[in-house]
């Protein structure tokens, strides 16, 4: 399958599938004259990089998932269940510390528009 198929197949531009490749995410092989051609199982892999990039992922962390996975879903065998839920921890950490950040702009916002009314 040639790359702009891949595209069509899966939603994804052709620049992100390149990128993909770059990362390490995906493999293709090149045809004489240069053209990228990926197997069978590319969408499938574009639609697992997808849904770990949608989690919050980074490619480098989705790289050294990949080899990983149970089947053709998104199920990841056992030994990497530990690394996910850092991953998850991390993201949580993330969440806690832009709530702060949300609460402290909108206590300035408030403020800000309080001393307006009362000039």
């Amino acid at each position: 399958m040639k790359i702009g198929e891949l595209s069509r197949e899966t939603g994804v531009a052709v620049r992100l599938l390149r990128y993909y490749e770059a990362q390490g995410l995906l493999t293709s092989r090149r045809s004489e004259g240069g053209h990228r051609h990926y197997d069978l199982e590319a969408p499938a892999t574009v639609a697992r990089i997808r849904t770990l990039l949608a989690a919050g992922l980074p490619t480098k962390v989705i790289r050294e998932l990949m080899p990983c996975f149970v089947g053709d879903g998104t199920e990841l065998q056992a030994c990497v269940l530990d690394h996910l839920r850092t991953q998850y921890a991390e993201l949580d950490s993330r969440i806690a510390d832009l709530t702060r950040a949300r609460t402290a702009l909108g206590d300035i916002l408030e403020t800000s528009a309080r001393a307006l009314t009362h000039v």
